[in-house]
């Protein structure tokens, strides 16, 4: 790589970068702190099932993000361009079908992930099986 070619953070994307990381610490100890309303574990994961299954959908979406894909999708594009995009968008699209057909069947039987619905449908040994796979995809 070309060492003129590299680019490089200037004051006002440390202030913007500072600026983000001090309103996510504060957001995160104002909850942390403010104790909260959630005192058992169907509160935490559920909402305790007040909320519609749209904005919980949403969230696991958000959640399956890795740490390193929000990092590294904002340098890949600013480094390369935006051709990033297509793949952004068809992975949008390629979750918005399951969210919706998957999310609500699992909010109806009261469940917080697929792994006990395919211990219900099938058996255990599905379960055992599935979360395997799952685990051997996000390792390898």
């Amino acid at each position: 790589m070309d060492p003129s070619n590299q680019k490089h953070f200037a004051v006002l994307d440390y202030v913007i970068f500072a600026f983000l990381l001090a309103a996510s610490m504060v957001i995160g100890l104002y909850y942390a702190l403010s104790g909260g309303r959630q005192r058992t574990t169907q509160e935490f994961l559920m909402a305790d099932r007040s909320m519609h299954y749209l904005p919980v959908s949403l969230s696991l979406i958000a959640s399956f993000q890795s740490a390193v894909a929000i990092i590294g999708i904002p340098a890949e594009i600013y480094t390369h361009g935006t051709q990033y995009w297509f793949f952004g968008c068809a992975y949008i699209l390629g979750l918005l079908l399951p969210a919706h057909i998957f999310i609500p069947v699992l909010y109806r039987l009261r469940l917080s992930s697929a792994y006990p619905y395919l211990e219900l449908r099938f058996n255990k040994a599905v379960r055992v099986c599935g979360t395997l796979i799952f685990m051997f995809q996000m390792v390898g």
